[in-house]
């Protein structure tokens, strides 16, 4: 009779997460002594994950770069092709609408065909509309060329979330996202910063070059090291088998309905201060374009800090809840903004409130991708691409406002702050009232 003692048992909490995510594996030669994990990626080793998190995090950064680096060139823009401050933020809006709709392509399309095919197709894609962009004689050439910049930007997010989520689950799933969107909430504000150090020592028109060569590095690198996470047979998993069905499994759950508000309204915030920002503060305040990146290094720290800390109290507390504080405090700190401002405090006035509401959407970006993606590990890439074409989709339609507001007056702290606080609360209504945070379960292990 065999020693059954030397079996491992499958807990019912394991057969939970194999029903749901369909990832268990045995390894070894032998099946019946081997260790059950999970999750494909708790068999890998710490070094591959390291490897992963490196390669996918540079995925991840080239929206918010492609987005990003040429913030600081703005005023230059202006000047350049003689129009108005409303006209160069709508190359930023084109570039934002481009990647909310490249990532409703290519995420449903990488749960169907798997990840590396859309990956590849689509950088190749930005590469050629970079080097347009460059090129560009004209605004209107320039906003085209953006848009299929954001486009083709789309793939590194989506299809890093994707493959995260096709190899983790439970709180490794919170760790690995946490690092994605350290990366995610960083990298908008460190590129303004990389941006001004460009314009230092090029024109406006070499940024779009040095995104272009970006591309080109992770188009190579993404052949040589990213793998296919999706195998054939989970791609025909009746859970997922039609782009409908995808859409209808993740629009039916009311949880991640209320996390994408939360996740939408949180970029428009941040994004309402960084399109509005090169005015407000190389203008209003008189910063250098150097001074300028500087600030952003500075915010950058309250990013880093948020979404570090986050990722430790989501395991230990439960993600919905480090949401109830961090949207509260979007609101109090846009609100400080605007109170201080009329108070005339000055640029310390304004920057120590602003730090405050980036910290908070530090804390913010690791909770909603947990809480989207835990629920949905069959329609991963889907998932993921909607979280991504609301976030900046819904971002590039609100931030023009804050020119619309400042129309004929100039763009003030107050005019972004307003806009940033109207984020803030619907944040804020969309955890109560939504999702609703009582009725989240906790993570599994």
């Amino acid at each position: 009779m065999r020693d059954t003692a030397s079996i491992p048992t499958v807990s019912p909490d394991q057969r939970a997460g194999a029903a749901r995510t369909g990832a268990i594996r045995t390894l070894g030669a032998n099946p019946a002594t081997a260790p059950i994990v999970l999750h494909p990626g708790d068999a890998i080793s710490t070094a591959r994950r390291v490897v992963y998190i490196i390669l996918l995090g540079a995925l991840t950064a080239l929206g918010p770069f492609t987005i990003d680096l040429y913030l600081p060139a703005f005023p230059v823009l202006q000047e350049d092709f003689h129009t108005t401050a409303a006209a160069i933020q709508l190359t930023l809006t084109g570039t934002m609408i481009g990647f909310a709709l490249g990532q409703l392509v290519v995420g449903p399309l990488s749960d169907k065909v798997g990840r590396r095919v859309p990956l590849l197709a689509v950088t190749a894609l930005h590469v050629v509309a970079s080097v347009a962009a460059a090129l560009a004689p004209t605004l209107e050439l320039l906003t085209v060329a953006r848009v299929f910049m954001g486009v083709g930007a789309a793939a590194g997010g989506v299809v890093a979330m994707a493959i995260v989520r096709d190899l983790f689950g439970g709180r490794r799933l919170v760790v690995m996202l946490s690092r994605l969107a350290l990366v995610s909430g960083v990298a908008p504000v460190v590129a303004p910063l990389i941006g001004s150090a460009l314009l230092a020592v090029m024109p406006w028109r070499g940024i779009f070059v040095v995104l272009a060569i970006y591309g080109v590095v992770m188009l190579i690198s993404a052949i040589a090291l990213v793998p296919e996470t999706l195998p054939k047979a989970r791609r025909q998993d009746s859970g997922g088998a039609t782009v409908l069905q995808r859409y209808k499994s993740v629009f039916s759950d009311r949880v991640f309905i209320g996390v994408l508000i939360i996740g939408g309204m949180t970029f428009s915030g941040l994004f309402s201060y960084l399109s509005s920002s090169s005015f407000l503060f190389q203008e209003g305040y008189g910063f250098d374009a150097q001074q300028y990146g500087l600030l952003f290094a500075v915010n950058s720290l309250g990013v880093v800090l948020g979404v570090q800390t986050a990722s430790r109290l989501a395991a230990r507390f439960g993600p919905q809840w480090v949401l109830a504080c961090s949207t509260a405090v979007l609101v109090l700190a846009a609100s400080a903004i605007m109170a201080t401002d009329a108070l005339r405090l000055g640029v310390w006035g304004t920057m120590v409130p602003l730090f405050v509401f980036m910290t908070a959407c530090g804390f913010t970006f690791p909770c909603v991708q947990v809480l989207a993606l835990d629920r949905h590990g069959k329609a991963a890439g889907t998932a993921a691409s909607v979280i991504g074409a609301v976030n900046f989709g819904v971002a590039g339609i609100i931030t023009p406002l804050v020119g619309a507001l400042s129309e004929g007056a100039g763009i003030t702290a107050t005019t972004m702050a307003i806009v940033m606080a109207g984020c803030g609360v619907v944040a804020v209504l969309s955890l109560w009232f939504v999702v609703r945070p009582r009725t989240v379960e906790r993570l599994a292990p």
